[in-house]
């Protein structure tokens, strides 16, 4: 190869690498950095001895012990713990949508007295962290488990309720904006084919805004299993309790940390959120408003 022929060669990858080679490393970094904390957690699951001093050394030991202990365990009910966390999250995804795109649907497509006045409510309430209102949902729910104990503290039905009163005001306003992307041209014609209010919403409005309905839900249910706090004041019983709540109790002890068994259900409890994001990732990466109107 003659000489010119090696300076034309790298003068080329050097404006490849200018272009795009540099993204392709920070890609590599980035991805390198996400996704350690995973295979961590993954090799102390799988590391016999329940301590994460001998997991340093990523998967020196593999056993699937802490597993098995921790859902054969009677002291640990991981799969009651497993269960209210899978029914409190997905009733309170599929409640959050459904109650956020029917109150986005009348802010974006309905003129009344308060419209305005409730948009900026709800930002302003969204200011406030929820760490603020622990001690009045405590209260609260005290309150109201004295005439229905249904719905009141160590409830799953309470906590329910608390969750989507949290989220009802950030996930409307989210969906409002989605909502406006939609052309009100589509309302007016299906208005003139005799389509009320209710028909437009659930046969046209709902198909259209697929991605934003789907966006919320991953990340109603994902704030449903990852919350910790709420959960803790309003569920007192063991078997009641989330895997965020549960769990903790594993490693509260430092001298009788388990670890391992932690890692475990950690993993484990990850599984939902995993498929549930792959069940909805051809809602969130497709816009299906392309070509509603011609």
């Amino acid at each position: 190869m003659s000489a010119t022929a090696l300076t034309d060669r790298r003068r080329s990858f050097g404006r490849w690498f200018a272009d795009l080679g540099w993204r392709h490393v920070v890609g590599i970094i980035v991805t390198a950095f996400s996704l350690l904390p995973i295979v961590f957690v993954i090799s102390s699951s799988l590391n016999p001895r329940g301590t994460l001093t001998g997991s340093n050394a990523l998967f020196s030991a593999i056993g699937f012990d802490s597993y098995v202990r921790i859902v054969s365990d009677p002291k640990v009910p991981f799969l009651a713990w497993f269960a209210n966390t899978l029914i409190i999250a997905g009733i309170t995804a599929i409640l959050t949508v459904f109650l956020g795109a029917l109150a986005a649907y009348a802010f974006s497509r309905m003129r009344f007295t308060g419209r305005r006045f409730g948009l900026i409510t709800i930002v302003v309430v969204q200011m406030f962290p929820q760490l603020l209102a622990v001690v009045a949902i405590f209260l609260l729910l005290s309150a109201i488990g004295d005439w229905f104990p249904a719905i009141g503290l160590n409830s799953r039905i309470g906590l329910i309720l608390v969750y989507l009163g949290g989220a009802l005001g950030v996930n409307t306003y989210l969906m409002y904006g989605f909502f406006n992307t939609v052309p009100q041209s589509i309302d007016e014609a299906a208005k003139i084919d005799g389509a009320s209010h209710v028909r437009v919403f659930f046969t046209i409005i709902l198909r259209l805004v697929a991605p934003i309905l789907a966006v919320v839900a991953l990340l109603s249910f994902i704030g449903s299993v990852n919350e910790f706090v709420v959960a803790s004041v309003v569920l007192i019983d063991t078997e009641n309790q989330t895997l965020a709540v549960g769990l903790t109790k594993l490693v509260s002890n430092p001298r009788y940390a388990d670890w391992s068994a932690f890692s475990a259900g950690a993993v484990m409890a990850a599984l939902p959120v995993v498929a549930l994001f792959l069940f909805l990732q051809k809602y969130i990466v497709g816009g299906l408003t392309a070509g509603a109107v011609k």
